[in-house]
């Protein structure tokens, strides 16, 4: 998932591995957001906010959507994936990228925005709605706001079948869980948008990473930059084995299952602020 802002314990940190399995996974993943982003109507010309900008791989993948003549600000808490950020954005020449240092329940007001985004974010938030609510103020009258979210439910379902794709998706959704993260808010995204006075968002969704050398990469990433949380909450890190020798026993029994267990669902939701509720 992607680096995230909140006054609650936020599991995959901020470290060099984290940025390294954010560079990957926004590989596998901005195909699916950018048209997510536009079926929501954000397109050239637009400025737009992308909150929990973390490596800047959404904010640099909405600049590219709305062009030179539209512009993107990133907000984020930590100083040091700014920086990242920052660099990324130069090495890639792109000029209508900018960040802000900042919690996101305190986002200096301006100009306001023809649309607000972000990616794996709102699941580490502890009070999503009040972040929503906020964000609507933040948008001009009829513009968007569009998260892409998360949902384990149907995942962890899938990997019964597979017993070691289980231990570490258990594993792994267990941390999250511990550490306040909600799993399922790609579902809820529908309530915290209602609650937040918005209209009842069109929804979307997607399974992603359905080969075994996608999935494998991904479940051993997120236990490696999990694993001192996991540690710290006494989970059982053993029950998956040696971490030497787990990819290639990992690999093996998802390509023997076809690639049919998938990843967890990705759930789109947005909606415009024309019609808040008072």
């Amino acid at each position: 998932m992607a680096n995230h802002e909140n006054t609650q314990q936020y599991a995959l940190g901020n470290t060099p591995a984290e940025h390294e399995r954010l560079a990957w996974q926004a590989d596998r993943f901005d195909p699916f957001t950018e048209t997510f982003f536009r079926s929501a109507g954000i397109g050239s010309g637009d400025r737009v906010l992308d909150l929990g900008s973390g490596a800047g791989h959404v904010a640099m993948l909405v600049a590219r959507i709305v062009g030179p003549t539209g512009s993107v600000v990133g907000v984020e808490r930590d100083a040091g994936s700014i920086t990242l950020a920052q660099n990324r954005v130069a090495a890639a020449g792109l000029h209508n990228v900018t960040f802000t240092h900042s919690d996101v329940n305190e986002i200096p007001a301006g100009d306001l925005f023809d649309a607000a985004v972000g990616r794996f974010i709102l699941m580490f938030l502890p009070d999503p709605v009040r972040v929503v609510r906020l964000l609507a103020d933040l948008v001009r009258p009829g513009g968007v706001i569009a998260f892409h979210e998360v949902s384990w439910a149907a995942f962890l379902e899938r990997s019964d079948a597979t017993p070691l794709c289980m231990k570490c998706a258990r594993l792994i959704h267990e941390t999250f869980r511990q550490s306040k993260a909600n799993t399922e808010m790609g579902p809820e995204l529908s309530e915290v948008y209602r609650q937040a006075g918005l209209p009842a968002p069109t929804m979307t969704s997607e399974m992603l990473l359905g080969n075994a050398a996608d999935l494998t990469r991904w479940l051993v990433d997120l236990l490696l930059v999990l694993r001192p949380q996991i540690q710290q909450f006494g989970l059982p890190f053993d029950e998956v084995g040696p971490m030497q020798t787990l990819p290639d026993r990992l690999f093996a029994e998802l390509a023997a299952a076809n690639g049919i267990i998938g990843g967890p669902d990705i759930v789109g939701g947005w909606s415009q602020t024309a019609a808040r509720q008072s």
